[in-house]
């Protein structure tokens, strides 16, 4: 299974299938999740093949209207994320806080390492 689909099997339920890959669809509903591989450890052998497991770094951000909501929800995202099976995951510090004035809206975004089958 891809890291894409256990991303949205992992996150897709905390917000009732509202979590994107890369960036949310136009006009999507509030809480949302959007989430975004920004990099990973590249690992091969010797003789050039690769394992079976890579590295992802992926980068998690929830929206929503409210600080409090939001940040409730990005604590349910790491608890997930943590917790779920297929993969071995750790967060890379702590949550930032994001607000975006002109569209009114809160946001918390946490890194996360993330080990999963290639």
């Amino acid at each position: 299974m891809s890291i894409d689909t256990l991303l949205f099997a992992t996150l897709g339920p905390l917000v009732d299938g509202r979590a994107y890959p890369d960036v949310a669809a136009q006009g999507s509903e509030l809480p949302r999740i959007v989430h975004q591989q920004i990099a990973g450890m590249g690992l091969a052998y010797a003789e050039g093949t690769l394992p079976d497991n890579e590295n992802v770094r992926v980068q998690v951000v929830t929206w929503g209207l409210a600080r409090l909501e939001v940040t409730e929800l990005a604590k349910r995202v790491e608890e997930a994320v943590l917790a779920a099976p297929g993969w071995q995951a750790e967060p890379l510090g702590g949550r930032t806080s994001i607000y975006e004035p002109e569209t009114q809206r809160y946001g918390a975004r946490q890194d996360f390492s993330i080990w999963a089958p290639r």
